[in-house]
């Protein structure tokens, strides 16, 4: 028991340093969706670090260009350090959104204070300090967290996104038949829907496609980045 709340003071006195340390610009908020009253809907991609093939979805990334459609990429420290040509790629279409996805695909809520910071800045500093970009979005792997993971991204001026619909891309049972179903079941105004770019997702670019065709323009519907998506005001009468 006593270790136990050395281990708990030892997390509060740690969070307590890096807020007087790190200037807090936005609020300790888990967003899952964006305003019900805009008519849009956040197509996000999580680009995690794999271990086998390209870990990059050339063929989805050329269709999101192709057709000029607003994106938001989570981008994990590992991944980048394979990847600094697509990173760079990435960062240069400018209705494309860069976020963060921790540095080595963590499972944050096993870590202490210290080293959930360390996680989750990393590719911050990178995208900082290799390519000019200041990354204010991040996303945690596995979408785990915990108190400590929320008081962290506080502390380091971040806005915590998450989802509210789960694509199951990643899942090689799913046909985009199905995967369509269960987003157009789940999709309205405001919506933040994951999936990946990295590969992990076999039937991404075919479901995007589709949904973006079919799906979003018959439900009212338009993708937008999450900074879009949170920005968004109501349309006018």
């Amino acid at each position: 028991m006593l270790q136990q709340f050395n281990a708990w003071l030892l997390s509060v006195l740690l969070i307590g340093s890096l807020s007087l340390s790190l200037p807090t610009r936005s609020p300790a908020q888990v967003i899952k969706s964006g305003p019900p009253s805009c008519p849009g809907i956040a197509l996000t991609f999580d680009l995690c670090p794999v271990r086998k093939g390209p870990g990059y979805d050339q063929a989805l990334v050329d269709y999101l260009i192709q057709h000029q459609i607003p994106s938001t990429f989570f981008m994990s420290g590992k991944w980048m350090a394979k990847h600094e040509e697509e990173v760079d790629h990435l960062l240069g279409v400018d209705f494309f959104e860069i976020g963060t996805h921790g540095e080595v695909h963590a499972h944050l809520p096993m870590l202490n204070a210290d080293e959930q910071r360390t996680e989750i800045l990393g590719p911050v500093k990178v995208l900082h300090k290799h390519y000019a970009h200041e990354a204010t979005l991040f996303r945690p792997p596995y979408g785990e967290y915990n108190d400590v993971t929320v008081d962290v991204v506080k502390a380091l001026g971040l806005r915590f996104i998450q989802w509210n619909i789960e694509s199951g891309d990643p899942d090689p049972s799913l046909s985009t038949e199905q995967i369509l179903t269960r987003i157009a079941k789940r999709a309205k105004p405001g919506s933040i829907i994951v999936f990946h770019a990295n590969g992990n997702g076999k039937q991404t670019r075919q479901v995007i496609e589709r949904l973006t065709i079919e799906v979003l323009p018959h439900q009212g519907l338009k993708p937008m980045t999450v900074r879009e998506l949170l920005n968004c005001s109501p349309p006018t009468p």
